[in-house]
């Protein structure tokens, strides 16, 4: 009966000891490069630990709460780097003591990573020998800044030509101040830039407009107008991309212009092609341009609906001379009816001014973080999305921009992520680090 009760006890006592242990250390591997040697811990979930640094001789300690080594993992790896050897005890508190015995003094740090696709849970040690700092990657060699995005803006008529006259405006004046407080919002987004076709009260040749947006190499053209009818009753927003009829008939006059003059679709010379070759890669252009036009053309419509009465909802198709580049894609938004008198008092607002070139920013933002050009700011933010992040402890002597040159990020996504105001930092203190993919 003595016996039974012992045993009893004791299979408690195990079943206590088991059941505090959360977490499990499954393996442990190490590699060594270029005075720098890395251990992980592979866990069966993540756990608190801490670590610190013992002379005499040198050796990094790390204490993780309430874990065991998994009955698996019957020895340690052999040492590697500076590590000499590795030893573990489970502590009288409960706590798994894992005891790095070194070759050399070093700087240690470490962090967490949750499982990916090969590993679950781990806890990365990294050793720095001291004295032999490794050569890294600064962020700024790691950072490549890509484009920005240009946005053409094409403020309708001017000079000579007043475009649409209401009771008390013109038309060329309404848009140029609404192309202008568009271009101050587009320049004010961050990956983009904006190119007024004309920042005063100048005409400008129609083909001269679409030229000059070809010249800044501009990624989208739009020709901001206003509209009119005999009706006054007419009103509300309208959004146009070029018709297909139209479309053909300037590819074929630009393609019969290749024996007077240098005719091209982006860097290709079209006129050493072939014929049917130049007439397929003018045709290939035109399509994806037309394609774009339609697709942000529906983005800026919607975004308009949220704050102005739309004459059609529908992109448009129409024949205008304006939208005629086969490389630009090209949309011509109509604010409203000028020959409208309660439209035409809205249009001269500077505040409706605002709401209309926010909503039409807005429908510029929804198509390009959708279809960013891949060489442009943009695209490579949308990239660089972090993928996970990982935990990491400051060690003394840690700089913010140190850390971001270990993990190959920018200091500003260390500090945005944390929500810091400056780069001061704490020995002790936890960091998230943004891991990009691809980074």
């Amino acid at each position: 009966m003595l016996r039974l009760r012992l045993t009893t006890c004791a299979l408690l006592l195990t079943l206590t000891s088991v059941a505090s242990a959360d977490s499990t250390v499954e393996n442990v591997r190490i590699w060594s490069e270029s005075n720098k040697t890395r251990v992980v811990l592979d866990l069966s979930q993540s756990v608190q630990h801490s670590i610190f640094t013992l002379r005499g001789p040198d050796r990094v300690v790390i204490d993780l709460k309430d874990s065991r080594l998994a009955k698996a993992l019957t020895s340690m790896p052999q040492g590697a780097g500076a590590v000499r050897s590795i030893r573990s005890a489970v502590r009288a508190d409960g706590q798994l003591r894992v005891v790095l015995d070194l070759n050399t003094a070093v700087r240690s740090r470490t962090f967490t990573a949750g499982p990916n696709a090969t590993y679950g849970d781990r806890l990365v040690i990294d050793l720095q020998q001291t004295g032999s700092p490794a050569t890294v990657k600064r962020a700024s060699e790691a950072y490549r800044p890509g484009r920005d995005i240009v946005i053409a803006i094409d403020a309708g008529h001017g000079g000579h030509d007043p475009g649409s006259v209401g009771r008390s405006a013109k038309e060329k004046d309404i848009v140029l101040s609404v192309s202008k407080e568009l271009a101050r919002r587009v320049n004010a987004e961050p990956g983009m830039r904006a190119v007024l076709i004309r920042d005063k009260d100048v005409f400008i040749d129609l083909k001269d407009r679409v030229r000059i947006a070809q010249q800044h190499d501009a990624d989208l053209f739009i020709s901001v107008h206003a509209d009119a009818f005999p009706d006054t009753r007419a009103n509300g927003a309208s959004v146009f991309a070029l018709n297909l009829d139209r479309a053909d008939r300037v590819a074929r006059e630009t393609l019969s212009r290749r024996d007077r003059e240098t005719v091209k679709v982006g860097d290709v010379v079209l006129n050493d092609k072939d014929p049917i070759l130049a007439s397929v890669l003018y045709d290939l252009s035109q399509n994806a341009a037309l394609s774009a036009s339609n697709d942000v053309g529906n983005h800026v419509s919607k975004q308009l609906s949220r704050v102005a009465k739309m004459h059609s909802h529908k992109v448009k198709e129409k024949s205008l001379a304006v939208l005629t580049s086969a490389e630009v894609p090209s949309i011509l938004v109509e604010t409203g009816f000028i020959s409208n008198p309660g439209e035409e008092k809205k249009l001269r607002d500077k505040a409706y001014q605002g709401r209309l070139a926010n909503a039409v920013l807005s429908g510029i933002r929804d198509y390009f973080y959708t279809n960013p050009p891949p060489d442009t700011q943009i695209a490579m933010d949308l990239r660089r999305q972090p993928a996970k992040q990982v935990r990491y402890v400051v060690a003394r002597g840690d700089t913010v921009s140190e850390i971001a040159a270990r993990y190959n990020v920018r200091a500003a996504d260390i500090r945005r992520a944390n929500k810091l105001s400056s780069d001061k930092i704490r020995v002790g203190q936890t960091l998230s680090i943004p891991i990009f993919a691809g980074g």
